[in-house]
This record gives structure tokens, sequence and C-alpha cells, in this order.
């Protein structure tokens, strides 16, 4: 099989890429620094300029796109170039991606596609207005995108709570913050990148075959329980 993760050189996006190399799928890993693990092929591409993504597979089986931001502040802090920011690399940079691998996936005959959204969007947590608002967008386009390129292309995405990853590096500096943040979900710690991996992983196979327009929770348990 053929899959494109976009954000693969780093984080979740790393952790699928070596699964999927892992089960002896074809992988291409698309990232600004066109960086790839041991048996991916490498592709440079910024999300959110308006270049051409070169060089994709004429059938492509499944897409992943993981680029995403942080960018938590108090609302009346927030200037618009941020919304607009967060918007473009989470919202814009998933729509670019998905128009130029479209092609391909509907060469494979059958194909799926998983994006990111964010715990923040069905429960509201103060200073997420920035990327709960981009993320929103992302559940959007996930069921409007589910229902049109049905049944030949599947879509669903995946909303995590906070991953240790390099992108939350400021969230999780010290094993103090690691602790605290651990302790506000109620399976007491936070996501590690093969958490999410294995999620995304299920839903591009034909395990999940009669999944699609659906927003999976990897989250422990912090969207919908009270510790």
């Amino acid at each position: 099989m053929n899959y494109i993760v976009f954000g693969g050189s780093r984080g979740v996006g790393a952790s699928v890429v070596g699964g999927l190399v892992a089960q002896g799928h074809s992988v291409w890993s698309v990232s600004r620094s066109g960086e790839a693990a041991d048996g991916a092929t490498g592709i440079a591409w910024d999300a959110i300029s308006d270049e051409a993504i070169l060089d994709l597979p004429s059938e492509i089986h499944g897409v992943v796109y993981a680029p995403g931001s942080i960018n938590l502040k108090p609302f009346r802090g927030l200037k618009l170039d941020e919304f607009h920011a967060d918007y473009e690399i989470n919202a814009m940079g998933a729509v670019k991606a998905l128009q130029a691998c479209l092609p391909g996936m509907k060469s494979a005959g059958k194909s799926s596609v998983v994006l990111f959204s964010t715990v923040a969007v069905q429960t509201g947590m103060p200073f997420h207005a920035s990327i709960a608002m981009a993320k929103g967008a992302i559940e959007g386009l996930t069921r409007s995108l589910a229902a049109e390129w049905a049944p030949q292309i599947r879509v669903n995405a995946i909303a995590p709570s906070l991953v240790n990853t390099d992108l939350a590096a400021r969230l999780l500096s010290t094993p103090e913050k690691v602790e605290a943040s651990g302790k506000r979900h109620p399976l007491q710690r936070v996501g590690e990148p093969q958490d999410i991996a294995a999620a995304v992983e299920f839903l591009l196979s034909a395990g999940s075959d009669w999944m699609t327009g659906q927003i999976m929770a990897i989250d422990g348990g912090m969207g919908s329980l009270r510790a």
C-alpha cells in the first residue's frame, strides 16, 4: 500500500511513518525539511506555502495530515495574525494536501484519510480560542468530505489531548509539568506518540473499513470523564 504522511518527520507523524514502514508499506513523508525515516521517501513541502507537492505516487491508499500548532493565550491577547496562522497550518494546509492527493486516492480505488482535531473543540477549554477554531474547521471538513467522497474514500479524524511531542515541549518542559498535566487526565498521564499512531494505523487499515465521518477521541478520558 502507498501512504502519504504529512508532518512525518517529527512527533506523531514520525511514529506513524515508522509503524507503516515496519508493516511493509510504501510511505512518503512530507515535511518542511524533507527528512524521512529509514525505509520512507522524503518530500519537502511547507504547509503554509502555495507550492505544488511534487513526486507523489500515482496511487495513494491513505493520507495522514499531522502538522499543527499549540497556541494557548487569553482571547484578549491573541492577534489576528495568530488566528490566521493557526487556521493556515491546521485547516488550509489540510485542504492543500488533500487536493494534491485526491487524484492518487481516486486511482487507488479505495483510500482512507486521517485528519487531526483536538479535545478542545468538543470540550470548552480556556485559552484555546485560536486552535479550537482552526480544529473545529477540521471536524467540519472531515464530515463534509466523508459524505462527498463515500464510498471510495473514507475520512476520519482523531481528537487528542496533550501528547508528549516537540510541539508540546513548552507545556511539558519539566518532569513537574509532565506530572501535573498527566493528573488532569482521568488516566493520569499525558499521551505518547504511539498512543495516537496506533489509532491512525487502525483508521488507515481494513479493520476500520465501515467507519467514515467520525471524530475519534484519544485523550486519556479528558473529553468525556472527570478525574
